[in-house]
């Protein structure tokens, strides 16, 4: 069964979007493109590394490593060979909230790149040798990130805002944690999270709906009918903290940020253009005018808002040098305050509505693009015709909207931290 096609109009011609089920009742959104005789297949499973325990906590991302890395009656070395061979591209990978997939294949190879796609997710098999090679990929990651600025700011700002919730852990683990999984682990976390019911799909490509019906059901009928999900609870962020970690290091890294709000929060596209105007926007933002066109303290300074499945937050971030780490801070906090308290000027909101309006089409340009922006779309429920209301939704805005938006997220406590030699 088909339902209504939905269309994005772009520079290389149409977006449609047909929202597919399948003989077995699998549902996906398919963008049918036969420009080029290649395949994109996006997929999601709702639940992440917020559903593992906190002393395994990297578990999802082990998990991810190892789909590939051997299934059915191939191991490792089989399966990434035949992979290699018909030159099918399968990855995966584990956030908050989410379990991902994707896979790319010329249409000549379609059915054996869908089975392969089967057997990852249907039939791992976690061997002792591929699990051990991972863990310790891992764990070489985590001694590196033990010395790497941004990975120190970025682990303590996320445990200062969500303090014991599963959003305070990092998703690639600890040494320790990283250590104790098994293969079990593995089994156990995969049967909770790959299941139909919390399955979302989006096809790219030379495939037309009866034959993406088929291959669902290929694919997808085998898993388990629903999920085990645990339901982490919703959590505001606790912002307000000053925090330092000594490194010697030649700059100091910075990050900022505080309570923001959900992605179905009837604020959040006010709060989104906000965010441009304030650091999202990489060359007409407030800050980047501010701290590095008009002072060259940082070369890179940015804002973005951090939607979760239970909460919201936003996040600031630049690195400059040690002696001027305190002027840096003080000038990212004016800008994001001054928004807050008054909204942006009218010529800030034209033109970030101009640029917002007429990038979008460029998210659409290219199959991989395409399946990327839908499937998120998909996850955060706006519905398929979401590609067609976006734009209104921006040009709707008045200021008052963005002012309150930007009061919102913006204008609550702050949590500051710092990674250098010296405290700012």
């Amino acid at each position: 069964m088909n339902s209504p096609a939905h269309g994005l109009p772009h520079r290389t011609g149409s977006v449609t979007v047909q929202e597919v089920t399948s003989p077995g009742g699998l549902s996906a959104w398919l963008v049918e493109d036969y420009t080029v005789p290649i395949v994109t297949v996006n997929i999601a499973f709702r639940g992440g590394a917020a559903q593992e325990p906190k002393e395994k906590s990297g578990l999802t991302n082990m998990v991810s490593a190892l789909l590939d890395e051997g299934a059915g009656d191939l191991d490792s070395q089989a399966f990434q060979m035949r992979l290699a061979d018909l030159n099918i591209n399968l990855s995966f990978d584990a956030g908050q909230d989410t379990f991902h997939g994707n896979l790319r294949t010329l249409k000549l190879n379609e059915d054996a790149a869908f089975d392969m796609l089967r057997l990852a997710i249907t039939q791992p098999r976690f061997d002792a040798e591929p699990l051990e090679r991972i863990r310790n990929q891992m764990l070489s990651n985590l001694r590196s990130a033990e010395t790497e600025p941004h990975e120190i700011a970025s682990k303590a700002w996320w445990e200062s805002l969500f303090a014991e919730h599963p959003y305070g852990r990092q998703t690639h683990g600890t040494p320790e944690t990283v250590a104790a999984i098994d293969a079990e682990d593995c089994r156990l976390i995969h049967r909770r999270l790959l299941a139909r019911d919390n399955l979302y799909v989006v096809v790219v490509g030379a495939i037309d709906a009866a034959s993406l019906g088929r291959q669902l059901d290929h694919v997808f009928g085998d898993l388990p009918a629903a999920s085990q999900l645990t339901h982490a609870g919703f959590v505001t962020p606790t912002a307000g903290q000053v925090l330092h970690l000594p490194l010697s290091v030649p700059q100091t890294t910075i990050h900022i940020g505080g309570a923001g709000i959900n992605r179905d929060d009837p604020d959040f596209m006010a709060a989104y253009v906000a965010n441009h105007i304030i650091g999202g926007g990489t060359f007409s933002s407030r800050m980047f005018k501010e701290v590095r066109e008009k002072r060259g303290l940082s070369y890179s300074v940015g804002t973005g808002l951090v939607p979760l499945e239970h909460s919201g937050a936003w996040i600031g971030s630049a690195a400059t040098r040690t002696d001027k780490a305190r002027t840096a801070i003080d000038v990212m906090l004016e800008q994001a305050g001054d928004v807050a308290a008054s909204g942006p000027t009218d010529e800030e909101l034209a033109k970030a509505k101009q640029y917002l309006i007429g990038n979008y089409a460029l998210r659409f340009d290219a199959s991989q693009k395409i399946a990327r922006q839908l499937i998120h779309i998909y996850l955060d429920r706006l519905g398929v015709d979401y590609i067609n209301r976006r734009n209104q939704l921006i040009r709707d805005l008045t200021h008052e909207d963005v002012k309150r938006a930007a009061s919102r997220v913006f204008g609550g406590p702050v949590t500051i931290v710092t990674v250098g030699e010296q405290a700012p």
